[in-house]
């Protein structure tokens, strides 16, 4: 897919994704070494995004199993199309066919209606197979990966073998419900994904509000720091930043102020009870980060945060950074 580690840089660079080197590094790894990539942390952290931009940098298209509690090998895998078969059934009483070679026909790879897994193996040239979220199933579920992901093959009772035309570049994506098991990790090159740095999310920020200065980039990055900080259950995620960024722009204000408070906070807060406790213990300020706690709450949770500056990327207490006393 990609010449080289300075190859696939580039071309992640061009999509608008931002990595470090060594993430570089890993994936260009994986897909010479033939490995899959496992991504594993918080939700919003950018994993899929990496998925969706190799498959850009390469000029390919993506094959996503999305992973859920229930989700079934046939969704992966494929299953045969029942209404075809019926149709041909009918079809062959008229060509008075023996019920022998009805049989056997019926159960021909023209019949069968391949999912994500068949669909990125028969592919003609590599593309990007996404399993995304495989937290979310069960560890049958995960065994049924491993011939995929080692032989890279699929043994179909029906009609036997289905071998790979080309090797998909594989990535694994896990926010950590539940720990995947050990024969995936030995498979699989691992990552561990966290939310961007203040500095890194105010250039990701900046890239998708151009139009903007640095001091609103950074605003918008303490913001979403402070409330990751804040331990709610879903903390907000890059895309979520985004968006909110974009709302502001589109209010045609640079600051979070007291009248944008109520339309801005569902941006984060994404159940009553969370919305309940955002606006109970936040108030709109004019300062840098736009959003105060209560003076309790800020005593017992702020006092020891840290976050970048606005003024000169260095570190201060949040505290300070909040009531805008920064040296």
């Amino acid at each position: 897919m990609f010449n080289s580690v300075n190859d696939l840089s580039d071309k992640l660079a061009a999509t608008g994704y931002f990595n470090d080197l060594v993430m570089t590094q890993v994936a260009y790894l994986a897909a010479k070494l033939q490995k899959p990539l496992l991504l594993e942390g918080p939700a919003g952290s950018g994993k899929t995004q990496l998925a969706l931009s190799v498959a850009t940098a390469a000029g390919t298209h993506v094959e996503r199993l999305q992973c859920y509690r229930g989700v079934t090998e046939d969704k992966a895998i494929g299953r045969f199309d029942e209404g075809l078969q019926r149709l041909y059934m009918e079809f062959s009483k008229c060509q008075r066919d023996d019920w022998q070679t009805v049989q056997t026909n019926l159960k021909a790879r023209d019949f069968f209606r391949p999912g994500p897994l068949m669909r990125a193996l028969e592919c003609d040239r590599p593309c990007v197979l996404l399993i995304d979220e495989l937290d979310k199933v069960d560890e049958g579920f995960e065994a049924m990966l491993l011939e995929v992901l080692s032989a890279w093959q699929l043994s179909i009772p029906e009609f036997g073998t289905v071998a790979a035309k080309s090797i998909p570049f594989v990535v694994l994506t896990s926010n950590e419900e539940r720990r995947l098991g050990d024969p995936i990790r030995r498979r699989s090159l691992y990552v561990r994904v966290e939310h961007p740095t203040p500095e890194r999310e105010a250039e990701i920020i900046a890239s998708r509000t151009p139009q903007a200065n640095g001091e609103f980039h950074r605003e918008m990055a303490g913001i979403a720091l402070s409330f990751r900080n804040y331990s709610l259950e879903k903390p907000p995620s890059v895309a979520e930043m985004i968006d909110f960024a974009n709302a502001l722009q589109l209010l045609g204000t640079d600051h979070v102020t007291a009248e944008h408070r109520d339309v801005l906070l569902p941006f984060f807060a994404k159940t009553h009870d969370i919305l309940y406790l955002l606006a109970m213990e936040l108030r709109a300020t004019r300062k840098r980060i736009g959003f105060v706690l209560s003076e309790d709450f800020r005593g017992s949770l702020l006092a020891t945060r840290t976050l970048t500056n606005s003024n000169n990327s260095a570190v201060v207490p949040l505290r300070e950074f909040l009531s805008g006393n920064q040296p």
